[in-house]
């Protein structure tokens, strides 16, 4: 099918905008780090129910052992150390300067897939990730934050912004790699979700913070019914569309389409939700439409 790879980035955009509005909620119920860790368990689950479904295999045990290794460090490196150092630039900077500095996984993904594995775009495809990523960034920053938003450690925070841009990028390219041939989104996901889960809920028993998770959780038993929500669109849905987007189209052009949220969140804010959407959002928006038109042009 022409172009299932740029359709497959465009809809992984559009269920990361959904799922960011969910977890966002359950954020400020129990915590960022109680919603990674619970995310990634209930999309595990999710996962193991698919793929039993569709391969009669719980996990995909009959996969080589070379995408076992380039799926597993992909979920370690993309989904456990990405999204922890953004949740930190998140705290530090806040969602928008956040957001800004994760949209530079785009440019960090087409620099990692030329320079080890040869991947070249087209001077149509940089103009199109140029100005898609113009737009988003116009869209991000004409947002206004509340007054009361956190900030503080400015220098850190913009370390871990960079850091979650590159841990994403990285995580990118390396599912690409574990995913040559016709190998299924699901079952490589499965792989990255058990992967990133053992590693994050390791790291929460370490930290002796594995318990306190459990705790939050009976505080508020209803945040159960998001997480499983969420979980099902952003980390099984999402994922799953991202892993076939890198599959079938330039990591450069990919991972442009997948950084589309603060686009696709506008509307949503503004018929939803109610919120002013400024003329610099309206124009950061059809810029990045020109930038995703130029990518499908290419």
């Amino acid at each position: 099918m022409k172009f299932i790879g740029e359709i497959a980035g465009l809809a992984t955009s559009f269920f990361f905008a959904m799922t960011a509005i969910i977890f966002t909620k359950t954020g400020r119920m129990v915590g960022s780090q109680v919603t990674n860790r619970l995310r990634l368990l209930f999309a595990l689950i999710y996962l193991v129910v698919i793929n039993l479904v569709l391969f009669r295999e719980p996990l995909p045990f009959s996969a080589g052992s070379s995408r076992w290794i380039w799926l597993s460090l992909s979920g370690i490196i993309g989904l456990s150390l990405g999204d922890a150092f953004l949740f930190q630039a998140l705290v530090s900077l806040g969602p928008r300067l956040g957001s800004l500095l994760l949209s530079l996984a785009p440019i960090f993904a087409s620099i990692i897939a030329w320079v080890f594995f040869g991947e070249t775009l087209t001077p149509l495809q940089i103009t199109g990730i140029a100005l898609a990523l113009a737009g988003i960034g116009w869209v991000v920053m004409s947002h206004e934050e509340p007054a009361d938003t956190p900030h503080g450690h400015t220098r850190r925070g913009v370390i871990f912004g960079v850091l979650a841009g590159l841990g994403q990028a990285v995580g990118f390219v390396l599912s690409k790699q574990g995913m040559t041939g016709d190998f299924s989104p699901f079952q490589a996901n499965a792989i990255r979700m058990l992967a990133a889960a053992i590693f994050i809920w390791i790291g929460a028993v370490i930290q002796k913070q594995a318990s306190g998770t459990i705790t939050e959780v009976r505080k508020q038993p209803q945040v159960l019914w998001l997480l499983a929500l969420g979980a099902l669109i952003g980390p099984v849905l999402g994922v799953s569309a991202s892993l076939l987007a890198v599959q079938h189209a330039e990591v450069g052009v990919a991972s442009t389409l997948m950084a589309l949220p603060p686009v696709i969140v506008l509307p949503i804010s503004y018929f939803v939700f109610k919120e002013k959407v400024g003329w610099q959002a309206i124009g950061g928006t059809l810029l990045a439409i020109i930038g995703v038109a130029v990518l499908f042009l290419a």
